[in-house]
């Protein structure tokens, strides 16, 4: 494999019955969706709260006019891949609390979209895309979907992915899944999403919720929500639970906020975040978790240093995006070093890519085995051969090469694994970023999130998304958020923020001052190819 395919396997691959009509207010934010639909495109949290508290809206209403939303208007995207059919039966629970004088916080009966691979103990299946996991019900609530339920919120459904989390083939296309089909770009309908929660970064673009959850291992959370002009926070390894998610890997697997705006994503952030027994990582966070949206500061960026990380630049169109971005980051009083070395950024693909094949293995199969007696699927080896049995639904297009290399591997105990893991920590953390973030007294290091989407190509697979740098925070399991920066051609491009270990707070105030300078985000328009009249 290439050094770009090593690179590429998850960043870039690496993916109800409605009733009762919207009760509405007419609102200077809101607008009128390409199908005409009720006015709840971009609509904030904050926006949702108010409606619900005036009594211009119900939780009910809300969620009415999503479902109603994605019925219309996702057969053109494919993001959605089952809707909850007790959504608003949940929201009359909530809209009744409220009535009650209890509202339990800033998530309240506010609709949230979930990745296909977040377990839920409900009507919904949890699948990973795949269709050897159909009809299969988590025995419980992911710990992060238990977190959500208890502070109000609404899962109104489940979006699509790339399969397996894009750990399935060399040769993958993002936002493809045996279950969902291809998801595809809001922006321009013949680009790709970017995976692999490629599904929650384009229903959220798309307004299909107020919010949405992915997921990463090098790449999933932020590459689609630069793809999809979105803000993506991947969080220190150990902030957020892993537990009930279906894993890739434990040193590097993480659920994150996908939201339209900062604020919404600090708001998100601590509903998600937190200890919890039955994920050991978790007991290396901060006792403590803040209310993360105190950090948010226009006024943030003033007296920040922030490095130039040069050497994850690489797409001409991203870069000249960011670079112009950088003018914004100077003007609202940081100071960049510019240009930042990072050493070893590319030594460790190789051995990245080993850990994930070893952890892969033991971890989904530690997972499969707790699924219940009515699963069928309960080792890897049992994919594999389900794949082999179904290769016109499953592998039309590309095959299983992931598989069948992280089934070659034997236990975590191995020399390979063990001296694998030591060299990405080694060099991503101690000889590399830390090297940077110490020698000169750096709060964050800014990059492109990568360039702009490229077109869904089921023939080649994915093409090259130069430029991206998901792998600096990745392998060190450090914090990053990326941020909408403007558009090429139509198409959204990213910036990123990477972070110390924690440094969540910090990151989401520098994101949120760039926001509140720039204003970069705009609406998808659904078009069927990007628009070639402006860059």
């Amino acid at each position: 494999m290439t050094d770009l395919s090593r690179r590429s396997f998850l960043k870039y691959g690496i993916a109800a019955s409605i009733a009762g009509p919207l009760a509405r207010s007419p609102s200077p934010h809101a607008e009128r969706g390409p199908g005409g639909e009720a006015d709840i495109e971009e609509l904030t949290i904050a926006q949702l709260q108010e409606s619900m508290r005036s009594g211009a809206r119900t939780s009910h209403a809300i969620c009415a006019a999503y479902l109603a939303r994605i019925a219309q208007l996702d057969p053109k995207l494919h993001s959605v891949i089952e809707t909850n059919p007790d959504a608003l039966s949940i929201a009359d629970r909530l809209d009744n609390e409220r009535k009650g004088k209890k509202v339990r916080g800033p998530l309240h009966g506010i609709p949230v979209l979930i990745k296909d691979n977040i377990g839920t103990n409900d009507k919904m299946m949890t699948t990973a895309g795949s269709l050897a996991l159909a009809g299969t019900t988590a025995p419980r609530d992911a710990s992060i979907v238990g977190r959500l339920r208890d502070a109000g919120a609404v899962i109104i459904g489940k979006t699509n992915l790339s399969e397996w989390a894009n750990f399935r083939s060399t040769h993958s296309v993002s936002g493809w899944s045996g279950r969902g089909g291809q998801c595809r770009n809001p922006y321009a309908i013949d680009r790709n999403p970017c995976g692999s929660s490629s599904g929650t970064g384009a229903a959220i673009a798309a307004s299909f919720a107020a919010v949405g959850v992915g997921t990463e291992t090098d790449g999933s959370i932020v590459c689609p929500s630069g793809a999809n002009s979105l803000v993506g926070l991947k969080p220190t390894i150990g902030l957020v639970s892993r537990s009930g998610i279906i894993p890739i890997a434990h040193t590097q697997d993480t659920a994150g906020p996908m939201c339209r705006t900062v604020t919404d994503a600090a708001i998100l952030l601590g509903a998600l975040a937190g200890p919890d027994p039955s994920d050991a990582a978790t007991s290396t966070a901060p006792s403590a978790i803040p209310d993360y949206t105190r950090a948010l500061d226009p006024n943030g960026l003033k007296g920040a240093r922030i490095g130039v990380a040069r050497g994850a630049f690489g797409s001409p169109e991203g870069d000249r995006i960011v670079n112009a971005a950088l003018e914004v980051l100077k003007a609202q009083g940081a100071t960049l070093v510019d240009p930042v070395e990072i050493p070893h950024l590319k030594d460790y693909g190789d051995q990245e890519f080993t850990v994930l094949l070893y952890e892969f293995k033991a971890d989904l199969n530690s997972y499969l085995s707790g699924l219940g007696a009515g699963n069928t699927m309960k080792t890897l080896a049992d994919l594999i051969a389900f794949n082999d049995a179904h290769k016109d639904t499953e592998m039309p297009y590309f095959g299983q090469e992931i598989f069948t290399q992280a089934q070659e591997k034997g236990p975590l105990t191995d020399d390979a694994y063990v001296e694998a893991l030591a060299h990405c920590r080694r060099m991503s953390r101690v000889e590399g970023v830390d090297v940077a973030f110490a020698k000169d007294k750096l709060d964050a290091i800014v990059a492109p999130t990568g360039g702009p989407a490229w077109l869904i190509d089921l023939v080649n697979g994915d093409c090259s998304g130069a430029g991206g740098n998901s792998s600096i925070a990745a392998v060190a399991g450090y914090p990053s958020i990326t941020v909408p920066a403007s558009y090429s051609f139509g198409l959204p491009v990213g910036m990123s923020f990477i972070g110390k270990p924690w440094t969540e707070a910090t990151l989401l105030k520098f994101a949120y001052a760039y926001e509140q300078a720039a204003k970069p985000r705009r609406a998808p328009r659904f078009l069927a190819t990007a628009d070639l009249s402006r860059k």
